[in-house]
């Protein structure tokens, strides 16, 4: 076995400055092991009783979630890990497996104690380490937590940019196609001898029929029997195309407007005439699919922007939660869908505003309803309650469910950083620490309570930021 050399400790950046006699108490102090790859370097829930120096190979830490182990990071040479100084760590979180063949200096957590007293500037060292660590595994975490929840809500959008989307790549192909038939309509419309004020009557019912704010909405019934209505009318009148039909009826058309543009029209030529108005209608009717479209997708932006509160002060402003709220609910609007759960909203809209960061309290909504969502996910009959009242001197939201509850042995463990219970790839276990963390900026409290059938969690915060 090659032990581990005074020269490779000093090769480690973490003892830096660190001199030569504090490093050969750690020599002497430890033991140099070699693990062969899938070895194990501890498991999970093992006393942290040494502290480790990787000086070959490479370590890779897993996580249990669910049952399945997930790679949390990865170890290299040169590391300082394990029990370190001042550590409030008791037992390892996780498991480790080599997946190089490793060489490493262990160290008792006894003999640490005592170096502490006798080799500061190593001390001082390893303590710089654990903070490292700390910070390090921290960041990384919030960072998969932060791509998790982009993921989820990119996913949603997606998916919703893509119906108005393909909308508008639909509707204006049809609508070229109606603009293609232009040339020889206008040549047949231009061929009929009219007499001018019947053609300004004809233009006026158009103008009516397509700028009619209050068009009755039909019931399908309606719809088909109005339309059997004009097809009937159509063929006592000599006219083929019958599936202009449905066309006029959407558009409010009756038998009696069918009377008048006869009565205004050449008999030989109304099928011109209706046809060149049909295909006005087409346009018209193309053209405002093409609109609403856009609109959807200028709503979604605006959404998105409000949501991650874009282009706005970084510092607590006076607002309104319900706005956060509903952003919230049309940014996951698209997972509430899929998984066909009913939301329902019961607002109290005579809140005040309260001083708060948006895009904080966006990221509040988003774990809960998020949360939420999967635990109705399957479930028949899923149902979203969100809730706002003033309770005192407190706003107080309400994000109830009817999923299968937390069960009560793990309830107290929910807001533990790292602790959840979704599957691989699913969640950091961070969702709610984040919620803990932002509502206590806001000095406020998040409280749950949960049993089969019915979950609630009350996030309430002071009116007055204090």
């Amino acid at each position: 076995m090659n032990k581990v050399t005074l020269a490779e400790l000093k090769a480690v950046p973490a003892f830096e400055g660190v001199p030569d006699d504090q490093l050969q108490w750690l020599l002497d102090n430890g033991e140099t092991e070699e693990i062969e790859v899938g070895g194990r370097v501890f498991e999970k829930g093992q006393a942290l009783d040494k502290t480790y120096i990787l000086i070959e190979g490479r370590i890779r830490i897993l996580s249990d979630q669910n049952g399945k182990l997930r790679e949390i990071t990865v170890i290299q040479p040169g590391t300082v890990t394990g029990y370190l100084p001042f550590s409030r760590g008791v037992k390892t979180p996780g498991y480790s497996e080599c997946i190089q063949p490793c060489r490493a200096l262990f160290i008792p957590k006894e003999k640490i104690k005592e170096g502490i007293k006798l080799n500061y500037e190593l001390t001082e060292a390893m303590v710089h380490a654990m903070t490292s660590r700390v910070r390090d595994f921290t960041s990384l975490q919030q960072q998969n937590e932060k791509m998790f929840a982009l993921g989820k809500l990119s996913a949603g959008l997606a998916h919703e940019l893509n119906n108005p989307a393909s909308a508008i790549t639909r509707g204006a192909s049809a609508l070229q196609c109606q603009v293609q038939n232009l040339p020889e309509l206008f040549k047949d419309v231009a061929a009929i001898d009219m007499l001018p004020e019947k053609i300004d009557s004809i233009n006026n019912l158009l103008i009516k029929k397509t700028t009619d704010a209050e068009r009755p909405v039909l019931s399908m019934m309606q719809r088909a029997d109005n339309e059997d209505e004009l097809t009937d009318w159509l063929l006592d009148h000599n006219i083929k195309d019958l599936d202009i039909a449905e066309n006029f009826v959407e558009f409010g058309f009756g038998t009696a407007d069918l009377e008048h543009l006869n009565s205004c029209t050449p008999s030989p030529k109304l099928d011109v005439v209706l046809a060149w108005m049909n295909n006005y209608l087409l346009q018209e009717k193309m053209v405002a699919d093409i609109r609403d479209a856009s609109h959807r997708i200028s709503e979604l932006v605006s959404s998105v922007k409000t949501f991650t509160h874009m282009d706005r002060d970084t510092d607590k402003q006076m607002l309104d939660i319900h706005a956060g709220i509903r952003n919230t609910l049309t940014m996951l609007n698209y997972k509430l869908r899929k998984a066909n759960i009913e939301v329902k909203e019961d607002f109290d809209t005579t809140l005040p505003q309260v001083k708060a960061l948006a895009g904080e309290l966006n990221q509040v909504w988003t774990n809960l309803v998020d949360n939420a969502i999967d635990a109705l996910d399957g479930q028949a009959g899923g149902v979203l309650e969100v809730r706002t009242q003033k309770d005192g001197k407190f706003v107080c939201v309400y994000i109830h469910d009817n999923g299968p509850g937390i069960p009560a042995e793990i309830q107290s463990q929910i807001f533990d950083p790292f602790f959840t219970t979704k599957e691989m790839g699913k969640g950091t276990g961070l969702g709610l620490d984040v919620v803990t963390r932002i509502i206590r900026q806001h000095n406020g409290t998040v409280k749950v309570k949960s049993e089969p059938g019915n979950t609630e969690f009350t996030v309430c915060f002071p009116i007055n930021d204090n």
